[in-house]
């Protein structure tokens, strides 16, 4: 009872901030205290319910309450937590929720033109839309472009690459990304105007 709150809260917020989940065996006093946490703001329901006869009258409700207590209110706490520390407010006392920019660029599901420099100067482009993918905390960073471009020689998206299924791109072999708003009018335009390595 004083535990599994504790842990689903614990464990929604490592799901939602995208980050490894400490041992659970080194998170029983965090577990705890969450735990209490998350009794502290429903005492004044608990008491009500504990100073009703819902347990003799309705068992079903007291049993629905309790299901309530335990196990959807610390995901919820959780939830709302993650949300208010994503706020401009907050953001000027407490670190972003998400720690790498990795994960908050792709976790906004953004559709982008990119441009992939990679370590030997490389470059490779590709669009980034609904059917392409990037890898979340803890998994080391990899990219999906639903499309693959040839760059032109100034540096512009010149054509989709014929006969390819889009491309698959290596963090650990990447310098940087660069992304470009996503409509025709800034296709050429704002890759051109961007300096080369």
């Amino acid at each position: 009872m004083f535990a599994i709150p504790g842990f689903l809260m614990l464990k929604t917020s490592s799901v939602l901030s995208l980050e490894p989940s400490p041992d659970s065996s080194k998170l029983v006093i965090d577990a705890v205290a969450y735990s209490c946490i998350n009794f502290a703001l429903l005492a004044f329901p608990i008491f009500l319910v504990e100073t009703s006869q819902l347990r003799s009258d309705s068992p079903r409700l007291y049993f629905a309450f309790y299901t309530l207590v335990l196990l959807v209110a610390p995901v919820f706490w959780a939830v709302l937590w993650r949300l208010i520390r994503a706020t401009e407010l907050l953001q000027k006392y407490l670190p972003h929720p998400t720690s790498r920019p990795w994960d908050y660029v792709f976790g906004k599901r953004p559709s982008y033109w990119v441009v992939v420099t990679y370590k030997d100067g490389k470059q490779i482009a590709g669009l980034y839309q609904s059917r392409s993918f990037a890898s979340a905390a803890p998994s080391p960073e990899q990219i999906f472009l639903e499309e693959a471009w040839v760059l032109s020689e100034s540096g512009g998206f010149e054509r989709k690459r014929h006969n390819t299924e889009g491309v698959l791109v290596l963090g650990s072999e990447v310098r940087s990304l660069e992304f470009f708003t996503h409509t025709k009018e800034h296709l050429n335009a704002a890759v051109e105007s961007s300096p080369q390595p």
